[in-house]
């Protein structure tokens, strides 16, 4: 039997392995061996610092997204619940992206959450309301004046006279400075909230929010201090088809929201009595 030459082949897949392990220490490098168990070793050692590297982003995402939802009163498993109840497929790795470069993306992403967990429908489609960017500040240029015209002598220019004295202001009228009161900045959640809530946003004050902007929260504990109801929408509607006065129904819901539970049992309670 004819003896079968192989050395091209043998020799194409030695030096495939000594070029993986080019820059190895010692005979690491050099001899084919010791080469191929390093370079062994060194694919072992890399896929278990993938994994690895794949949970410090996944906790860096899960971190992201928990600091976005409770900007709008929300947890992070709320809002992950949230988006599976309204069939929402983001990954943690757009949502802590979206949390972190598009707040108005992301909170449009949480209001959708929120309907699913109250039981309303869910809009295809939310409008999402962005801040208008600042102009870039531009430098005024300067003009060159020729050299001939800057050696001219320029004329003298006459002492101007006194002012005259401006009438003084009555005594009732106050500076426009005063009336421009400053605005009140709050989470486009924390706006929605006090829309439902009939809460005036500037009467809430500074909030506990980062630089003081208010929170959903803060809306709430306002609400509470003039002894507004807190239900949900379907709540509201299903009072009135029933006739059943929200302040006397305790909630059970979330922070205390009435539900539609409660109406039905309060109507009930009601029948009964």
């Amino acid at each position: 039997m004819a003896r079968t030459a192989r050395s091209v082949h043998a020799r194409k897949k030695r030096r495939k392995v000594l070029e993986q392990a080019k820059g190895y220490r010692g005979t690491k490098h050099s001899s084919y061996k010791r080469a191929k168990e390093q370079v062994w070793k060194s694919g072992v050692y890399a896929y278990q610092g993938r994994k690895q590297r794949k949970r410090d982003f996944r906790s860096l995402w899960i971190q992201r997204i928990n600091a976005g939802a409770r900007e709008h009163g929300m947890s992070y498993s709320q809002l992950i619940h949230g988006l599976r109840l309204a069939e929402i497929d983001l990954d943690r790795k757009i949502l802590a992206d979206l949390a972190a470069t598009e707040p108005e993306i992301f909170a449009g992403i949480v209001t959708q959450a929120k309907n699913a967990l109250d039981g309303n429908p869910v809009e295809t489609r939310v409008k999402v309301e962005r801040a208008p960017e600042p102009e870039p500040a531009t430098k005024p240029q300067r003009s060159r004046k020729p050299a001939a015209e800057a050696a001219t002598p320029q004329p003298v220019a006459e002492p101007e006279t006194a002012p005259e004295p401006e009438a003084p202001e009555p005594e009732g009228a106050e500076p426009e400075a005063a009336e421009a009161q400053p605005e009140v900045e709050a989470t486009e959640a924390a706006e929605r909230r006090a829309d439902e809530l009939d809460v005036d946003i500037e009467a809430v004050g500074e909030g506990s929010g980062a630089e003081g902007r208010v929170l959903v929260e803060d809306v709430e504990e306002a609400a509470d201090e003039e002894g507004k109801v807190h239900a949900t929408d379907a709540a509201e509607r299903k009072a009135e088809d029933l006739g059943v006065d929200l302040s006397a129904v305790e909630g059970s819901g979330q922070e205390g929201r009435i539900t539609v539970g409660d109406v039905d049992k309060a109507a009930k309670d009601g029948e009964d009595g």
